[in-house]
């Protein structure tokens, strides 16, 4: 059973036809009103307020009125009406399109028109089970008619769109005003739907259906037509979604928006717009030590994850259960820098890697990296394969045609940070990492891979050469099977590259942490500096600077969004003087570009990540300076 209320006002000054008020411009000519050559604002129907609905003097018709839709539903391909409400001067029609095994064609359920061509507002609901249909105007008595060809069961929308007000843009155009509708599956909405006769306009709030009732009939209350059943549009909390709910609503009062369960998934229907109202601490996330890295993934029918860097001997894994992270697995490191986690295959059968960057050598005096492998059967991660490195900062995955990368940034070896960073292809007959290209680098910190179209780009972070922090940091370009330099920037000290796009625009945020030369002495200032937004000019083929944005000793980068808004947050983690410092969220403003727009206190902030679940979006950071980090709660409005 499904019922649809409607408000809606019908004056007779205009329906069915263009006609111009007099006075208000040049269409009156004598004794005749001139129809065709209105210019449109002269023809808009009237407002239905008690001072515009009354009827001029000696106004008629020109012509007959025709048939006008409140609502339909159009299959674009043919131009076929799968369903409608069509009102005409003596009759309202219901259309749906009917079908079995000898074809297709259209069913119409006809009730004799009330006289709602008065310039005052009415609600209509229409009742629709099986072969039961009922109108009600003005909270009146019902219209019931038995039909003898039933409403569909089912009724494929795949490729239709929705028109109210018309049957299909221009066609069938209601002259009138519609300000509300509602489509409510599982109950006769009449009593609950149209309050009072009049509803005044201001009045454009959800029905009081979708804000407080549980649907439930009273113990007492007689359920008058045999279509009625039990309310299907649950509130509170979210529901499980299964098959048991499949075609429910729910109705989220908190974030104001409608969802129908499809499948095993509640799929937004109408939703308010979310905006980023204020950020406040959800979890203070106790780790084994300083944590230099975090790593926010998700493993499918299994969970959301944190692996966290940490720089003693041992790091972690945190799972989300009840709405916080508590502790899953230990993995040992040796001051691990970073986490990667990446997948290969496909999705049905895919492996899944989460690999750690170590910058110390280990008690044997062995320099390797580990890539971890998941093992479905114990639920935790394995050892797979050691890679060498040195003094590694951080590992990239990516993958460009078919083929799974991984690129390592090498810091150091012993005292000299001029040295070969690697870039390890995997090899799918031996299922291991083999190294596929080396790049010089500076103290490598980051690498940040991308793809503009049908070229991928690989952009490293270099952060010293032995001597100064004022280097060249690097953009590549893959050609013939390797990766080409394509651009250099000027950096101080680079720790973090930060790709994002928004709408066609594609930019690259470099995270400065501070000037040193061997040749100067160091001051404090020096930590409070300029970090650098790029945006790519597609017509010169080259990222031109966009937007320079002051930090203190920035780490990090992230890009995240919230509804239709876009932000930056910087990790800052020293001034000069202490490492309390406030990282700060930027909103995106268009022309102005990011401004600041929330001020986080963090203490030796040294990464962000971004995460969303059921119950909203989330923020986490890791602080280098103490064994603690905090996820934050984006809280919106």
């Amino acid at each position: 059973m499904a019922s649809s209320a409607l408000s809606v006002c019908s004056s007779d000054l205009s329906y069915g036809s263009r006609v111009c008020l007099p006075g208000s411009c040049d269409s009156y000519t004598g004794s005749s009103w001139q129809v065709d050559d209105c210019p449109e604002s002269c023809c808009e129907p009237p407002c239905c307020a008690p001072s515009c609905c009354t009827p001029a003097p000696r106004l008629t018709l020109l012509c007959a009125p025709k048939n006008e839709y409140l609502l339909a539903v159009v299959a674009e391909e043919r131009d076929s009406l799968l369903l409608g409400l069509r009102y005409s001067p003596t009759q309202l029609h219901f259309l749906f399109l009917s079908e079995d095994g000898a074809g297709a064609w259209q069913t119409r359920v006809s009730f004799r028109s009330p006289a709602l061509v008065d310039g005052q507002w009415h609600v209509l609901v229409l009742a629709v089970s099986e072969g039961s249909f009922s109108l009600t105007t003005d909270c009146g008595p019902a219209v019931d008619i038995m039909a003898d060809m039933p409403f569909p069961a089912t009724l494929s929308v795949r490729g239709a769109r929705f028109f109210i007000g018309s049957r299909r843009r221009t066609k069938g155009r209601f002259t009138g005003l519609v300000r509300q509708l509602v489509l409510l599956p599982g109950s006769d909405a009449t009593r609950r739907l149209c309050p009072c006769v009049n509803p005044e306009l201001a009045v454009l709030s959800i029905p009081a259906i979708l804000r407080g009732l549980t649907g439930k009939p009273e113990d007492n209350e007689v359920l008058k037509y045999p279509y009625e059943t039990d309310m299907k549009v649950t509130l509170g909390p979210r529901p499980p979604c299964t098959k048991a709910e499949d075609a429910q609503f729910w109705f989220d009062a908190s974030r104001k928006g409608l969802y129908l369960c499809v499948g095993s998934e509640w799929v937004s229907v109408l939703a308010a717009k979310e905006r980023l109202d204020y950020v406040e601490e959800h979890q203070s996330l106790f780790t084994n030590s300083e944590t230099l890295g975090i790593e926010v993934f998700v493993i499918p029918e299994t969970g959301l994850f944190v692996a966290t860097a940490n720089r003693k001997t041992t790091s972690a894994i945190y799972k989300w259960t009840d709405g916080k992270f508590a502790s899953y697995q230990d993995i040992p490191t040796h001051q691990a820098q970073s986490w990667r986690h990446f997948t290969i295959g496909k999705k049905a059968s895919s492996r899944v890697f989460l690999a750690v960057a170590n910058f110390e050598p280990n008690e044997k005096g062995q320099e390797f990296s580990v890539i971890y492998k998941w093992s479905q059967r114990r639920l935790r991660f394995t050892p797979y394969q050691r890679v060498p490195t040195h003094s590694a900062r951080d590992w990239e995955a990516f993958e460009v045609a078919g083929e799974h990368f991984l690129a390592v940034a090498n810091h150091r070896e012993g005292d000299n940070h001029n040295i070969d960073s690697v870039i390890y292809k995997w090899n799918p007959g031996t299922r291991l990492f083999e190294a596929n290209q080396t790049i010089a680098t500076s103290g490598a910190y980051d690498w940040e891979f991308f793809t503009v179209g049908p070229y991928a780009f690989l952009a490293v972070a270099n952060a010293f050469n032995g001597t100064s922090t004022r280097l060249q940091s690097n953009l590549y370009v893959r050609l013939g099977g390797t990766f080409q330099l394509f651009q250099s920037f000027l950096t101080f000290g680079a720790a973090d590259w930060e790709v994002f796009h928004i709408g066609e625009r594609v930019f690259l945020a470099v995270a400065n942490s501070h000037r040193y030369d061997v040749e100067m002495r160091m001051q404090n200032d020096s930590y409070v500096i300029n970090s650098v937004i790029y945006e790519l000019n597609v017509t010169a083929q080259t990222f031109v600077r966009f937007q320079e944005i002051r930090t203190c000793s920035a780490l990090d980068w992230e890009f995240f969004s919230v509804g239709e808004d876009y932000f930056l947050v910087v990790a800052n983690s020293f001034d000069g003087n202490t490492f309390s410092v406030n990282s700060i969220i930027y909103r995106w403003q268009g022309y102005e570009g990011f401004v600041a727009v929330h001020s986080l206190p963090t203490f030796g902030c040294r990464d962000w990540e971004a995460f969303r679940t059921a119950a909203g979006s989330y923020l986490v950071y890791s602080s280098a300076k103490e064994p603690l980090s905090r996820v934050l709660k984006l809280r919106t409005g």
